[in-house]
């Protein structure tokens, strides 16, 4: 039986509990807010007897326990509450608002993932040249570029000063308009990919350098075997498998990134829902947008998991 299918196995008989530990956490910390349900639902100006009929309603005079049992059973039709004086459904509100940060994160990621690849191979390459410095260089100056400053300074460089790129939230559909998606798209996935880019690049490099200096490598070209062909085919393949684990992990905060990146270029996506909801006295859709996130990033190391398996072949097999 192949370690694949192994650790397939284990991590999907993990993923409820770790679901329902993410849930619990979230619900739990959640019930901690100030702020009152009812209150954030029929507005302050409600009278004592609403907001306590409210209550009753929604089932908020219970133990916070049973709530959260309610809630898991709410989970389980695909119901994440509501939210606001008009009840709007959380889940629509996140439907709507998750492909957009997925879009976002992705795109960000293949950008940070081609330039550190290429940066990278190529700083090994030529280590110790001119070459290898200037790629030094501008990996250091990624890598401590913040996301949200630089997002602020392409904003006012490219939209205000010049007006090449527009930052406005009203996001246009790739299908129905791919230039205008992708010139609205353009600035808050550079201002994600660089930092990226920057910490890609130099574990890149690290481990192709690691590689390139081990015997099989003199071996195989001294043996006649052309040195584009080893390092294409061996030394590029093995000297991934560091870098994808590292990646996976980068995914996750790529998303939290996104979320502040959202708020700056105000895309509507997760993280405008997240600032909505606590910026209008609403912990259900809090809750349910850090619920999503946080299973997401479970679920996305779930998968880098499943590559760095198939990428290693020292454990792919038993």
């Amino acid at each position: 039986m192949s370690n694949l299918l192994r650790l397939l196995g284990r991590r999907l008989v993990a993923l409820p509990f770790m679901a329902f530990g993410v849930t619990f956490l979230v619900f739990f910390l959640m019930s901690f807010s100030k702020y009152d349900p009812a209150t954030a639902a029929l507005g302050s100006d409600a009278t004592p007897q609403a907001l306590q009929a409210y209550r009753q309603q929604m089932g908020l005079d219970r133990p916070w326990y049973e709530q959260f049992f309610r809630y898991i059973g709410g989970l389980f039709r695909g119901d994440l509450g509501t939210y606001g004086v008009n009840r709007d459904s959380v889940a629509k509100r996140i439907g709507d608002a998750f492909p957009i940060t997925l879009q976002l994160t992705f795109i960000s990621l293949f950008i940070g993932a081609v330039v550190a690849i290429i940066f990278g191979v190529l700083a090994a390459l030529y280590r110790d040249t001119w070459v290898d410095q200037v790629i030094r260089v501008l990996s250091i100056i990624g890598i401590a570029t913040p996301s949200f400053w630089l997002g602020v300074l392409l904003i006012f460089l490219l939209q205000i000063q010049l007006g090449w790129l527009p930052a406005s939230g009203d996001l246009v559909p790739f299908t129905a308009d791919p230039g205008e998606y992708m010139a609205r798209m353009a600035m808050p996935c550079f201002a994600m990919a660089l930092p990226l880019a920057g910490q890609m690049t130099r574990i890149i490099r690290t481990s192709m350098v690691e590689e390139l200096d081990k015997d099989y490598v003199r071996t195989a070209i001294g043996a006649g075997v052309p040195r584009r062909v080893v390092i294409a085919r061996n030394v590029f393949r093995n000297a991934l498998i560091t870098p994808v684990t590292v990646l996976g992990m980068k995914i996750g905060y790529l998303m939290g990134g996104a979320i502040v990146i959202e708020i700056i270029f105000a895309l509507p996506g997760m993280g405008t829902a997240l600032f909505d909801g606590i910026n209008n006295n609403q912990p259900q859709l809090v809750q349910g947008v850090v619920l999503v996130v946080a299973l997401s990033f479970i679920i996305i190391n779930i998968i880098v998991d499943m590559l760095y398996v198939l990428i290693n072949p020292r454990i792919r097999t038993v």
